[in-house]
């Protein structure tokens, strides 16, 4: 983060040449300052510029929310379901983000494994008997 720098002049009393105010050292230190700071805000535009030209397709979030159940006793568990896309992707590099709403039980790690195009399997790997959860996908255009 560029941390400003509020230059001063250096003041002198023009009769008695006393100086008033010293001015800001003009060091490699300020200046290395300034440079790094140009050199980020380069960077922040080169970025704003990138995401900028992304279409609202690329950036667009899919969410669905499903329950999964299992039926067989702790360590064993049944509880993958596949889900299917409402639209198919170019490519399966897309994120799946997924927030437990609900469960009766230890819900453990929600996994998304098997990534198609048109979509992906998604299981918890817990005892819990049901979990309520919301899946927000995004990319893969």
């Amino acid at each position: 983060m560029y941390k400003r720098t509020f230059w001063l002049d250096e003041i002198k009393d023009e009769t008695t040449g006393e100086k008033l105010q010293d001015g800001t050292d003009q060091s490699a230190g300020h200046f290395n300052n300034a440079e790094h700071g140009i050199s980020d805000a380069n960077l922040a535009a080169a970025l704003i510029l990138i995401s900028s030209s992304l279409t609202a397709e690329q950036v667009a979030t899919e969410e669905k929310t499903v329950t999964l159940t299992n039926s067989q006793s702790y360590p064993f568990n049944s509880s993958t379901q596949t889900i299917a896309l409402a639209k198919a992707r170019n490519f399966t590099d897309y994120t799946v983000e997924a927030e437990v709403l609900s469960h009766s039980g230890n819900v453990g790690e929600v996994k998304i494994f098997d990534r198609l195009l048109n979509g992906f399997k998604v299981a918890y790997d817990g005892s819990a008997k049901s979990a309520t959860i919301k899946l927000r996908i995004k990319g893969g255009m």
